[in-house]
């Protein structure tokens, strides 16, 4: 990786301002929201928040449409920024992209962002896209799984992995379920970018070397994250147990990558977690017998930001290249979604 960009939308919200908001909607006037919203807020590890639009404009978008074409200027607004912004770190101009990524799970679009932004932005006729969907949390780490994947396999190419998630625009105020109730304390909005180039053209580059993936499935949990997709638009899936499978099986999955390199978890020097939520990452660091301060990056940025679906992980890893350990040391870049999926990617730095 040569160079990263992350971005927020410019309306700001401190927690205790959104759920307010929430309390005079259709969902905090119904006996479960109202009796479990504070609970919630005090729990959630989140300080602040940004959304693309004003919390009274959100109230306003109760139609699909209206909120899927609010989503699509939005991400792609803010999708062109933190592209120009990567590819600039990197010496780079559009038109020396020979392929784009994108990973996106709250709005659609077909053409899809990295296809139109392609042409907004000047790559070439040629550029190679690869569009992603359905990875939600876990796409940032899946996304550099990809990136690394076409990198290894065109070492003189160059390639942008682009991430931008609008949470705010998919929230449903009329669903008053537990796990709608959990979504409206947690998520926020951004956006990354990320350079990569091939072996070739690498050497003597800054960044860190993505060295491996791999990605676990977990067989029967299709319904324990992800959408209920209709004419409401996208409705939250989020049961209790992920924190309970986050435990069970990522262990298994982080000593199998590990293991391909004899590495062990006391030798990562960094280790780059979405940000789920505090029992996610609470589960995540007892699994892993880690210390405390491991997880510090990835509490700082949900506490700043919130939980940024594919996204966060990017934002966190962003945080970590200011500050990059000696060179040489291994870290682990891990992030979970619908599936239930755990993507990790090993880097060196």
């Amino acid at each position: 990786m040569t160079s990263i960009a992350t971005a927020v939308p410019p309306h700001r919200f401190q927690q205790e301002q959104i759920m307010d908001f929430l309390a005079g909607t259709t969902l905090g006037r119904s006996v479960t929201g109202a009796a479990m919203l504070q609970q919630i807020q005090s729990n959630a590890g989140v300080d602040a928040r940004h959304f693309a639009r004003p919390l009274e404009e959100l109230r306003e978008l109760t139609d699909f449409s209206d909120a899927n074409r609010v989503w699509l200027e939005t991400a792609l607004e803010i999708g062109e920024k933190v592209v120009t912004e990567a590819l600039e770190q990197a010496g780079l101009r559009p038109d020396g992209v020979d392929a784009v990524i994108s990973t996106t799970v709250t709005g659609m679009a077909v053409p899809s962002l990295e296809a139109r932004l392609a042409h907004r932005m000047g790559m070439r006729p040629d550029v190679r896209r690869i569009p992603l969907f359905g990875n939600g949390c876990a796409g940032g780490a899946a996304g550099l799984a990809r990136l690394r994947e076409y990198l290894l396999g065109h070492p003189d190419h160059a390639a942008v992995l682009l991430s931008v998630e609008l949470c705010s625009l998919a929230y449903q105020m009329q669903d008053t379920s537990m796990a709608n109730i959990v979504a409206g304390s947690l998520f926020g909005d951004g956006a990354a970018a990320v350079v990569g180039m091939g072996a070739k053209r690498a050497q003597g580059l800054p960044g860190p070397e993505l060295v491996d993936s791999l990605s676990y499935l977990v067989p029967g949990t299709e319904d324990v994250l992800g959408w209920d997709i209709g004419s409401h638009g996208l409705r939250i899936l989020l049961a209790p147990e992920v924190p309970d499978l986050t435990a069970e099986h990522l262990p298994k999955a982080v000593h199998e990558l590990l293991g391909r390199h004899g590495l062990t978890p006391d030798e990562i020097a960094t280790w780059i977690v979405h940000a789920g939520g505090p029992k996610v990452m609470t589960a995540f660091e007892e699994s892993m017998g880690l210390p405390p301060p491991a997880l510090d990056a990835t509490r700082t940025s949900l506490a700043a930001k919130g939980n940024l679906s594919s996204s966060a992980v990017l934002h966190v890893l962003h945080e970590a290249m200011r500050t990059p350990p000696p060179t040489g040391a291994p870290g682990l870049i891990s992030a979970m979604g619908p599936g239930f999926a755990i993507e990790l990617v090993l880097t060196r730095w």
